[in-house]
């Protein structure tokens, strides 16, 4: 059968910047979907989508491809938005529900991988991971240089700022090591977990404070200085949620004079761009915004993806829909 004649029959998919889940994945959507790439287009976005505006009733998008009030304005026949993603931030879903669009995010499918580094960075600063292989390939080993101790994971208490899905795989996990969990959330939790209404008194006393919230208005730099100073000389942060939820620039200082103990992050304020004021510090450990990035993860999260765009384009429920 003719390839361009079958692609004519398939429901039109638009992508405006393409997701890592779509980019592993697009040899099946171009199976399933007639792909309409704004991003492989000689037209600006905008032109590109006003020249689609009457067909494309399916949009997927991602965290880095925000869905603005401004992009729906080009869309109007826009019936289903979905995020390669577990968040919204990147999508305006108020105005997405008075022009009665459907939304469909990937569910829970990136937390226990996220959960999993969270604590793995945690162990890294602690052990001095990362520390020892650089130890070790350096010579510093073989020139007998003496190598710091560690410390153990075990008996440490720990904060945790979000008790979403991540946040309460990350507890469970610490748990397990004999960790002493508290935490903060937008409301209390029917946890056995002690409750801070306030992130500096919960920082306070805290051997380790771990970010699993989502970014808002209201988190935007909640771990500010005075935070830090709670936290304390050995206090160690960890982030798996947003970078903007931290002050870098007191972040970096409080780091280089020793004010906390160290850090592990896999996500930054400015991403790509990382502080270089961290780059030469032994006790900071530092991942390219990679906590989700499993091939299983990936699988569940297209065949989520999939899942809900075939459902539309046949008049069945998403599943759910947010």
């Amino acid at each position: 059968m003719d390839q361009s004649k079958t692609q004519t029959n398939l429901p039109e998919l638009l992508v405006i910047n393409p997701s890592p889940v779509f980019i592993i994945h697009q040899q099946q959507f171009s199976q399933k979907f007639k792909l309409l790439k704004a991003y492989e287009s000689p037209l600006s976005t905008d032109l590109f989508l006003q020249t689609h505006a009457q067909s494309t009733k399916a949009l997927i998008c991602y965290g880095k491809s925000p869905v603005t009030t401004n992009i729906l304005n080009l869309l109007p026949s826009l019936q289903l938005l979905v995020t390669a993603s577990t968040g919204f931030n990147h999508i305006d879903l108020d105005e997405c529900r008075s022009r009665g669009i459907a939304v469909a995010n990937t569910h829970d499918v990136f937390s226990e991988d996220t959960a999993d580094i969270g604590v793995g960075l945690l162990i890294d600063v602690l052990r001095k991971i990362s520390a020892g292989d650089r130890f070790v390939r350096s010579g510093n080993w073989t020139a007998n240089i003496q190598y710091p101790l560690g410390s153990q994971l075990g008996g440490k208490h720990v904060g945790i700022v979000g008790l979403g899905n991540i946040g309460l795989k990350v507890a469970t996990r610490l748990e397990a090591f004999g960790c002493k969990i508290s935490y903060n959330s937008r409301q209390k939790k029917p946890v056995p977990y002690k409750f801070y209404p306030n992130v500096g008194a919960l920082a306070s006393n805290r051997n380790v404070l771990v970010i699993c919230c989502i970014l808002s208005v209201e988190t935007r730099h909640m771990i500010d200085k005075d935070v830090l100073k709670a936290l304390g000389k050995d206090g160690i942060l960890n982030n798996v949620a947003r970078g903007p939820i931290i002050d870098e620039k007191e972040l970096v200082n409080f780091l280089a004079e020793g004010e906390i103990a160290g850090a592990g992050l896999d996500v930054f304020e400015n991403e790509p761009k990382a502080p270089q004021g961290l780059y030469s510090l032994d006790n900071v450990v530092l991942t390219p915004h990679r906590a989700a990035f499993t091939e299983e993860a990936f699988s569940s999260a297209f065949q989520i993806i999939l899942a809900n765009l075939e459902a539309f384009f046949s008049n069945k429920p998403l599943i759910p829909p947010v």
